[in-house]
């Protein structure tokens, strides 16, 4: 189901904009290049996200890449909703999701939407976000890879939202959870041959 049309098109058009720019600051890399971490373009996967970040070894610099992507897209939609309304929040959920994904920036190349995802989780329905967050860390923790946490907690998010009767919202979290299996179809193949790195350790190949 989709939220009811309240707002204007044209704001809903700039809380889009809006949305899409705060999404597209790539934390990851301001952060390992303020902390003289190295090109994290050159580094294991070449990803922007958190993920990556501790590859480079410093994990304060990951945590700090997972808040501030997972608070941008938080930001996103409490903005919206407190200046315009639901409609114009989940518009500007979305489009910080896919500012994150797909940068103009970066060339369009971003990273995988994981924490900008759970961010938004937390801001658009925190009880749901909160389910997400334990799907992600219990899947992670029990596989001790990071890419099965992401898809376990994405494929579950729409049924958590069911079960919430936060049905204005299934809509949003059937595409978040679509362009998350999209982004990880390379680690989606590496599960499929074994390959695909644990937390922690750095991607050969």
């Amino acid at each position: 189901m989709l939220p009811d049309l309240t707002t204007a098109p044209i704001l809903l058009l700039l809380w889009a904009v809006i949305g899409y720019l705060l999404g597209s600051i790539p934390f990851g890399m301001l952060l390992t290049r303020a902390m003289k971490l190295g090109d994290l373009r050159s580094i294991g996967s070449g990803n922007i996200g958190a993920t990556n970040v501790l590859r480079t070894g410093n994990k304060a610099a990951a945590a700090g890449t997972l808040l501030l992507d997972g608070g941008k897209g938080a930001v996103a939609v409490l903005l919206a909703r407190w200046l315009a309304g639901e409609d114009a929040a989940q518009l500007a959920g979305l489009a910080a999701f896919l500012g994150h994904c797909y940068p103009v920036w970066l060339r369009f190349e971003g990273g995988k939407g994981v924490a900008t995802f759970l961010g938004l989780m937390l801001a658009l329905s925190w009880p749901v976000g909160l389910m997400c967050c334990a799907t992600w860390l219990a899947a992670a923790a029990l596989s001790s890879i990071s890419s099965v946490g992401a898809l376990v907690a994405a494929l579950m998010s729409t049924a958590w939202m069911v079960l919430m009767r936060e049905y204005e919202l299934t809509a949003l979290t059937v595409a978040l959870t679509i362009v998350i299996f999209w982004r990880h179809r390379s680690n989606i193949a590496r599960l499929r041959t074994g390959t695909e790195p644990r937390i922690g350790k750095k991607k050969t190949g």
